[in-house]
């Protein structure tokens, strides 16, 4: 079993029983979402920027050209918050009051540090890829020593953070489960479409395979992918 995640300095007081700190659940929610937002202040002056990620282990890694501001700062161990929300279904109360959303988000907390070792950045810029589609990495041309060089990868440690997680029906009052109005829940999923290829395409190029699995809703990385080294 994974150890328990530190609880942030300020824990969850919102219906606190939705709160977990498992580090499974946490991981799990990282690994289903895209986009991150990172919360931090320059000068007292607030900003939130959305980006995508890639984790590995107990790592987030973030990464962006040298001259973003966002990164330039974070490289320095400022304070940072990122949350990741996934949006799972309307919840449709018999009162307007009561009217929810089914969801499962993380936040967590932390500083942020330059990843140095050619070898680990480009462990970390795998994880970006596979993180989008398990098994991209593997069929696309990696990273020159150039485009190693113009990116800057920090790793922020998954170490304060908490999970939140609503699930099931509404929950009226009382005397509103007797009124003559639909209540329950809308599902929502994020689903690929078709692919569109490339018009520059060389001729005779198939959809390639980690492609076609993640259509077909596997996202977990084959099993060459989780065997080899980074």
């Amino acid at each position: 079993m994974l150890p328990r995640l530190r609880p942030p300095a300020q824990p969850c007081k919102r219906i606190p029983k939705r709160a977990d700190y498992d580090r499974a659940t946490t991981h799990a929610i990282l690994d289903a979402g895209l986009v991150c937002h990172i919360g931090f202040a320059i000068e007292g002056r607030p900003f939130v920027i959305p980006t995508a990620y890639g984790r590995s282990g107990d790592v987030l890694y973030l990464h962006g050209s040298p001259a973003s501001r966002m990164l330039r700062n974070l490289q320095h161990g400022i304070s940072v918050c990122v949350t990741v929300t996934l949006l799972d279904g309307l919840v449709m109360a018999r009162s307007a009051f009561h009217h929810s959303m089914n969801y499962r988000s993380v936040v967590l907390f932390g500083q942020a540090t330059v990843v140095e070792g050619e070898a680990e950045k480009r462990s970390a810029l795998r994880a970006f890829t596979e993180h989008v589609v398990p098994g991209r990495w593997a069929e696309v041309r990696p990273p020159s020593d150039a485009e190693l060089a113009g990116t800057l990868v920090l790793a922020l440690p998954i170490a304060e953070a908490s999970a939140k997680v609503r699930t099931g029906p509404p929950v009226d009052d009382p005397e509103d489960y007797a009124l003559p109005v639909w209540a329950g829940v809308v599902p929502l999923a994020m689903l690929p479409r078709s692919p569109v290829s490339d018009p520059r395409l060389v001729d005779n190029v198939a959809v390639s395979s980690s492609v076609l699995r993640y259509l077909n809703g596997d996202r977990d990385r084959p099993p060459t992918e989780r065997s080899s080294n980074p």
